[in-house]
């Protein structure tokens, strides 16, 4: 079924105001101190199987923030929005932020406007009560050439304009190829941040993706002071098999890995502007799932976060 423009622009009329306060609400939890929360995706199978269960043990854990990487035909998880929410609630978990893959299938180049897809998306977004809605991809076909990537990241800003709209930011989220991949000899990363406007597109730094090609954190936190809201919490380990997106090295338990992730998160605190760090842990060495987001968590504790 098409999205009704009309209800699209009642629903936008409604949550005016409440977009407003939502507004200042996040001004004043940005002066409140930092959160500390979990990327759904550490625990991707247990989700799949059981997501109540594995939200039930996440809260017990420790965890009062969650991230998730799951939206399907208007779902979080199998769950609409108000229900997962609920589902939340009753754990005693909030989501502030969310990862949902801004492609080809969201924006209409002829109409110059989002599809009921990406609306759908925002609107779901704002129910479960999300601050940020995060792309964590760059199809490749918005990379070919500097002035596609610049085009593309004018979406990038009207994603942002509509976010605003319902009291949230968007966001994007660095893999690796933004550091490998230049295109007239910038990097694919500088371009990102240099042409997105900063009130409107927040940028999650993800620290152990960008080592697979060569960034390090702290160098790029000094360049772009003040640009990164959000943090994905990553320590990284030499592999000898096929590690993550295809190097040498995967994600491991916060601290035993090559990166300094302290200095890291203290640097995103201090200047980074950072408020939201997400331990994310992609491979377990043998490990649980859950046994390494409750390590990670712990670690964190240790360290006064």
């Amino acid at each position: 079924m098409n999205y009704s423009r009309r209800k699209f622009l009642k629903t936008g009329a409604l949550t005016a105001a409440g977009a407003a306060l939502a507004s200042n609400s996040l001004l004043a939890f940005k002066k409140q101190g930092h959160i500390v929360g979990v990327q759904l995706y550490s625990v991707r199978d247990d989700m799949k199987k059981d997501p109540s269960g594995t939200l039930k043990k996440v809260s017990e854990m420790g965890y009062k923030y969650v991230e998730h990487a799951n939206y399907i035909d208007r779902k979080f998880y199998g769950y609409s929005a108000t229900d997962f929410k609920k589902l939340l609630d009753d754990l005693g978990l909030q989501m502030k932020s969310g990862h949902t893959v801004m492609g080809k299938a969201h924006w209409d180049e002829s109409k110059k406007d989002f599809t009921d897809a990406w609306k759908y998306t925002v609107e779901d977004a704002a129910t479960c009560g999300q601050q940020y809605v995060i792309s964590p991809w760059l199809d490749d076909s918005y990379r070919k050439t500097t002035d596609d990537l610049k085009r593309y990241m004018e979406v990038f800003n009207k994603s942002g304009e509509l976010c605003k709209k319902s009291g949230m930011k968007f966001g994007y989220h660095n893999h690796d190829f933004e550091f490998s991949q230049k295109l007239d000899g910038v990097k694919v990363f500088d371009l990102i941040l240099q042409n997105t406007d900063p009130a409107l597109v927040a940028q999650q730094l993800d620290i152990g993706n960008m080592y697979h090609a060569g960034g390090i954190a702290l160098d790029i936190m000094k360049q772009y002071p003040g640009r990164f809201e959000l943090m994905h919490v990553k320590d990284e380990i030499k592999t000898t098999g096929a590690g993550e997106m295809g190097g040498q090295y995967e994600s491991t338990i916060l601290g035993k890995g090559v990166i300094p992730v302290k200095e890291v998160i203290d640097l995103g605190k201090k200047s980074g502007g950072t408020t939201q760090f997400i331990i994310e842990q992609e491979s377990y060495q043998g490990m649980a799932p859950v046994d390494c987001i409750k390590q990670d968590l712990e670690i964190m504790k240790g360290w006064k976060y």
